[in-house]
Parts: C-alpha cells; structure tokens; sequence
C-alpha cells in the first residue's frame, strides 16, 4: 500500500538521468574459473535488477553441477602451490589485491549502488571496509600465534603447527555482496586455501569485477566464481567432496541447507546467519543519544542488516521521550536512489519479493493492534522502497519483535526491571548482536554479560572493526568472521611430537 502524505516527512528522491554504471564497466556475464571467464553454452541467464529502477541491468549464467565441478577441480589443482608460499609471498598478494581495488574504488562502489540499489555513502563505506579487510588479513597473516613448542612430555618436543584446510567453497548473501566476500576471501587466502565462491544471484555483480580485476594477481584456480542459485551451485559446494569447507553468510534456512549438505562428508562448516538485536535502554541512558545512534543503526542499508538496532527493548519510564526522540531522528532521513544525490541515505530493497515479504510484516503488525509512530507502509513509485518505520505499542511475543523483518522496521517494547529486560533480550532464536545503553558502568559491564549474543555494545551499536570478530550465537550461526579469529577458522592444528630421548 502507498505511504500517505500524512505519516511522515521523508524526502523522495527521484533518480538522476545520468546511469550510475556503464554497460562496458559491467563485468564479464560468465563463471570465473581457473584464472579466466568461461562461456556457458546453453546456460540459462539470471536477470540482474536495479532495485531503484526495476531495470534489468545484467543478466549472469544460472550456474550448473559441472560448472561447480570445472571450479572445485581448478581449486583442487591450485591448493598445494598457494598452501606452500611462504607467509610474506602470500601478504604480498593481498596487498596488492588491496591496492587494485584502491584503484577502482569509484567504479566498485558505483557498480555496488547499481546493483544493490544502495546509497553512494553505503556503498563507499563497503568499499573501504573491502580494501581494509585485505591490508588487515595481509598483516595478520604474518603474525599469527599458537601455543609454545615445547617439551609437554618427558623427552618428547611438541610442535603446533597451522595448516590451510585445503579448498573452501563459499556463499555470499545479497545484502553485502563485495563486503560479505572480503571477509570470506581475505582470510581464506591468507590461511593459504583456494576457493569457489557463489555470490547472490540477485547481486553477482561485484564479486565477479573483483574477479576481473585481480585475475592477473593470483595464480589460476586460487579464486574461482561460479554464479547460480543456492539450491543448485551452493548445495554442490556444501556436498562436494573435494570442498574441505563451506562457510556461508546468509539466511537460517540457507544455513541450515548447507550443514545438511556438509553433513555427509563431515566437511566444516562456518556460518553467518541472521539477527534480531535487541537495543536495551535504561532509564538513566542519554535518550538523545541513543535514539541518534539507531537513527544509523537501524535504518543504514535499508535494514538489511543482520546486525542492526531492530529491536528496542526501553525503561517504561522514558519510554514515551525515547520515542519521541527517535521519531524526530527518522523523520529526517532522505530515502531515495542513490543516483538522486549523496545525501540519500535510505535506500530501496533488494527485490520486489522482499518488499512483499517486509510489507507482509507491517500489515500483519498492523492488524495485530502495533502503531506505526512514524512509516509503516511501502513508497509509492517505481523501486522497491519502504519508508523508515517505527512500530510502537509492540506486546511480548509479537512476531515483529521476533522474528527477522530485514527492512527499515525498528520495534519499541517497554520493560519495567532489569531482569525481565535481559530475559526478554535473549527470548529470541538470534544471538549475533546487541546494545545496552546506560550511564551505570557496573550495570553496563553485568547486563552485557549476561547478553547472549557474539557481539554487545555498550552505549554505541554496529560499530565494526577488522581487528575484533564478528560472529553470534544460536540461530546466528557459528565461526566468526574478521580478525586472527578469522584465521584459526580456515585453518587446522597439527600436533608433531619429537622423541628426543638419548
């Protein structure tokens, strides 16, 4: 349904007539494999939407079982060569991997708006974490620690040493296209494995320019792209059994796919699922602040972000001022194309099927008796965009304080002590990320204990650093993403014990 004039004052941006991309930057509409783009004869071809314009700007080839194949063997056949350089050769690499981005770092991030419908400020910062992501794992790499050698047994030295786990296969979610596959590959790279990735088909366009531009930087079969949906190219990848690893970001269904599909081979598996973070405010918190905060961290990406501040859990005592004051925040946020100028910050979603799907959310909480304080309803127009919303007079248990809206919806429930804050804060299937917001530091330090979640912050939310991992609880998966973490994932420990009795 249309938003109506009178429930909010966000600006709507219409596009800009000049096109964020060129057809000759667009990348090559073929799998990447063994160093090289292939054709796909008799492939069928995924359409790629502009989620702005609901133009199709691409089309890419739905991957195959064979093409997998053709990628896992090219894989299999770099492994041992990439295993063997020494730490420095593969430092190198990286940075020079961090340096040809750097270098095509406006084309990436307008490739990235393009594709994602993104704001240019949105796709800047992935961008940037992208290229800081290679210059951290080409450091890290480097400096990794493990236990002592030593003698742990009479006359017997112990030796601990890391290994590559051999080829990881990789699926990428749409949301975070270049980003999400840093973070896979940068570490993956520098634990000395290959891999194949398959990005979103929804939103392959940046992972397979990243393959354009630093095919010349790896030996062939280090990095291989096969493009395609989940249930045929992903699936092989988990199943494979010459895949030693799948690591997945992306939906609970999908991680649960995926798991099964390792399960046969007994492969590891590493996953980034969803979210659904709570935001607990005290009475003593600085109100302004927080709403200030969350007018970024709930809304940045369009909410779609596994991570964002979607859930307010507040003191019933301010909870009328806080909404009030995040009300005043939302209400300014510029929601457009990101062609229509760099002070858009609220983009359209991905897909008509996930506007449907978040709109679905709203009209269900509507009639469940929720208020929409501010939004609650898609834009009219063309491009797949809903207005920034919060939903107030939300009862325990909602299925919008629940469940994973992965839209610009943030909720706002009341508690009235601390314990039923925290129990109310874990009584949900996600534990990936949360916010306590307080002005006690002994409380500050207690209830971010208790938390269940892999990352809490404190009077601050989604806030993200390559030194510190990244990773949750629960239905949020396991593995983490980012920093030496990151590293141990993709790797293995072996144990060698010298007898050195004389």
């Amino acid at each position: 349904m249309p938003l109506s004039d009178d429930t909010t004052t966000h600006v709507r941006r219409t596009p800009g007539t000049t096109r964020l991309i060129d057809s000759t930057e667009l990348p090559p509409a073929q799998h990447f494999v063994n160093g090289a783009f292939e054709d796909a004869p008799g492939a069928e071809y995924l359409e790629v939407v502009d989620p702005s314009t609901e133009e199709v700007i691409a089309r890419v080839p739905a991957g195959s079982t064979d093409d997998v194949d053709r990628a896992v063997a090219a894989a299999v056949a770099a492994k041992d060569d990439w295993a063997r350089l020494l730490p420095k050769a593969r430092s190198e690499v990286l940075h020079k991997i961090a340096d040809r981005l750097a270098d095509n770092a406006d084309l990436l991030v307008r490739l990235e708006s393009a594709n994602t419908g993104k704001p240019r400020p949105v796709s800047q910062e992935d961008v940037d974490g992208t290229i800081d992501t290679f210059r951290f794992m080409a450091g890290a790499l480097r400096a990794t620690t493990t236990m002592a050698a030593g003698d742990y047994a009479e006359n017997h030295l112990s030796v601990i040493l890391r290994e590559p786990l051999g080829v990881i296969g990789v699926v990428t979610p749409w949301n975070y296209p270049l980003l999400m596959a840093a973070w896979k590959i940068a570490p993956i790279l520098a634990a000395g494995n290959t891999l194949v990735i398959k990005p979103s088909e929804q939103t392959p366009l940046t992972t397979l320019k990243f393959a354009e531009l630093v095919a010349d930087l790896l030996p062939p079969g280090v990095v291989n792209v096969v493009s395609g949906r989940g249930a045929v190219v992903g699936a092989h990848l988990a199943a494979h059994p010459d895949v030693n690893m799948i690591a997945l970001t992306g939906s609970v269904a999908s991680g649960r796919a995926v798991a099964r599909g390792a399960a046969d081979s007994l492969k590891r598996v590493h996953l980034e699922l969803g979210g659904k973070a709570p935001v607990v405010v005290f009475a003593d918190a600085d109100l302004k602040a927080a709403a200030a905060s969350l007018r970024v961290a709930g809304y940045w990406n369009s909410g779609q972000e596994c991570g964002a501040a979607c859930r307010v859990l507040v003191h019933e005592s301010v909870a009328e001022e806080f909404v009030d004051h995040l009300v005043s925040e939302v209400r300014t946020l510029v929601v457009g194309a990101p062609g229509a100028g760099d002070d858009v910050e609220v983009g359209p979603l991905v897909s008509r099927a996930h506007l449907d799907r978040v709109v679905g959310y709203l009209d269900r909480a509507a009639s469940q008796g929720v208020r929409a304080a501010i939004g609650g309803s898609a834009i009219a127009g063309t491009g797949y965009f809903v207005a920034p919303t919060v939903l107030v007079d939300v009862p325990e248990g909602a299925e919008c304080a629940r469940e994973e809206i992965f839209g610009p919806v943030v909720t706002v429930e009341t508690f009235s002590d601390e314990d039923e804050a925290i129990r109310r804060a874990n009584d949900v299937p996600f534990g990936l990320s949360a916010s306590v917001w307080t002005d006690d530091a002994r409380r500050s330090h207690d209830v971010a204990a208790r938390l269940d979640a892999g990352t809490v912050w404190v009077n601050a939310h989604l806030v993200l650093a390559n030194e510190v991992p990244w990773g949750g609880f629960k239905g949020s998966g396991y593995g983490r993403d980012l920093s030496i973490y990151a590293l141990d994932d993709y790797s293995r420990t072996k144990h060698i014990m010298h007898n050195h009795a004389r």
